[in-house]
């Protein structure tokens, strides 16, 4: 059975200070609609501007997971990141008025609550998954990092990590779904050694930090002057050194509260990818450079599965969905503006067609004759042609109406187009046609190659008398 994509009933806000910044923020949680995906929005700075929750966007890890996009930063996405895909969220927006999201009480357990408290909405278009094809692997030899990634029926984790610390040890955690996330991990905290909490202290690094939003693990011998200093600065009438080998700011929630974090951390930077997985990760080690590192690996994997889905749609001796003649039926382009030769499938969300490049085509007359490179436009045009041709599947009279063009986004020309090459354009809504105007995302392809991308909006318009073709 097919899996809605979801997003929240309400808008819902938490307040808390950054723990590098130490400024007080709020972030509120609004819905967004199908295909959305994650988006920040820096409300604080001029234009507001949108930060997608990718991991192409990250641009620091220390200390945490930083996306950078459209001149704006968020730092410390990971907790956030982890929430809403524990929550089994697709769609939200998360509005915030600062650069740093609140580190709460250094697990991801308050966002779980706030998005309880929202609800969930189930929307129209399906769910996608990406269901991990064979293993795929990352390693850091250095700091014997593994991580793999393999293929299973559902979203399951494994953890180690070993710090060399006779205090923390070696420790596991394990899910094994991510139904489970929010009994099991969302409330495990974020910890830090003793060494690292004094080196952070002194070089001013966490202005938001308190005891009550980290687990300080004592691996060093401490003196009662120490001990005494630390009290000063987090504003303590005293601190010790708990049995469990931790200042006794805190009760540990499980044994094993650390690789349970760290686990929270995973979820929340694999959550970059952009897609709900299916697999079953286990990782040594990890942290946020590797996961990110990892989240790219996964990103390429599903970047080449979704060619070969294209690249295997076409198969000339097959009969098409709509040959010319039928195509002609649909759109209003005529010899030299039809760009479009095939039809080979049509669904309610997307198209694919094809056009087969010529030397006869009209353009090449005057697009470097010598050397003959089919014009980007024309791609374009072409790859909107097939967009317009399921758009206007939509209506019942398709020849009444006109697709016109609202805007061109993301436009990428990643390889020439020749005489001889078969273009195979594939276009998907990317959130249902809504009064006459449509958002899809276009890919062409020659062989397992993408030629062209780009994202576009149309306009479906009732023809005019004066517009129509005989």
């Amino acid at each position: 059975m097919n899996v809605k994509q979801k997003t929240i009933k309400s808008e819902v806000s938490v307040e808390g200070v950054g723990l590098h910044t130490g400024a007080i923020v709020t972030l509120t949680f609004c819905p967004a609609p199908e295909n959305h995906g994650f988006k920040f929005q820096r409300i604080d700075l001029p234009g507001q501007p949108i930060v997608d929750a990718d991991c192409d966007n990250v641009t620091d890890t220390a200390r945490g997971t930083t996306i950078t996009q459209n001149g704006a930063s968020i730092s410390t996405v990971e907790h956030v990141m982890a929430s809403l895909v524990g929550m089994d969220l697709d769609n939200v927006l998360m509005k915030l008025d600062g650069p740093e999201t609140p580190i709460m009480d250094g697990s991801a357990i308050l966002f779980v609550e706030a998005l309880e408290r929202a609800g969930v909405v189930h929307q129209e278009i399906d769910r996608e998954y990406f269901q991990i094809p064979h293993n795929i692997t990352y390693t850091e030899s250095d700091r014997k990092v593994e991580i793999v990634a393999m293929p299973l029926d559902d979203y399951r984790f494994t953890c180690m990590i070993d710090y060399n610390s006779p205090v923390l040890g070696s420790q596991h955690a394990v899910i094994s779904s991510i139904a489970e996330f929010k009994e099991e991990i969302s409330s495990c905290r974020t910890f830090c050694f003793l060494h690292e909490l004094e080196y952070q202290l002194q070089n001013n690094l966490i202005k938001g930090g308190d005891l009550n939003n980290a687990i300080v693990i004592v691996d060093k011998e401490v003196t009662r002057d120490e001990l005494d200093h630390l009290a000063k600065i987090f504003n303590r009438e005293k601190i010790e050194v708990a049995p469990q080998g931790i200042l006794n700011n805190m009760e540990l929630r499980y044994q094993n509260e650390p690789a349970r974090h760290k686990l929270l951390d995973m979820i929340g930077d694999l959550a970059l990818v952009g897609m709900h997985l299916k697999g079953h990760i286990m990782a040594a080690r990890p942290g946020h450079a590797a996961n990110v590192a990892f989240a790219k690996k996964i990103k390429a994997a599903i970047k080449k599965e979704k060619n070969k889905k294209i690249q295997k749609v076409y198969d000339p001796s097959v009969k098409p969905l709509y040959d010319v003649m039928q195509i002609m039926e649909i759109l209003p382009h005529r010899q030299p503006m039809l760009f479009i030769d095939k039809i080979l499938e049509l669904s309610k969300t997307h198209v694919v067609g094809v056009k087969n490049v010529t030397m006869n085509e009209d353009f090449f007359r005057g697009h470097f004759p010598g050397a003959p490179v089919m014009p980007g436009v024309i791609q374009i045009e072409a790859m909107a042609q097939t967009g317009g041709v399921l758009v206007l599947s939509t209506v019942p009279d398709p020849r009444n109406y006109l697709t016109y063009f609202l805007k061109i986004d993301k436009v990428r020309f990643r390889a020439q187009v020749l005489p001889g090459d078969t273009i195979v354009f594939r276009c998907d809504l990317m959130e249902p046609i809504r009064r006459g105007i449509a958002q899809m995302k276009g890919v062409g392809m020659v062989g397992d190659k993408i030629v062209v991308e780009a994202e576009m909006m149309a306009q479906i318009s009732k023809v005019k008398e004066s517009e129509r073709v005989s």
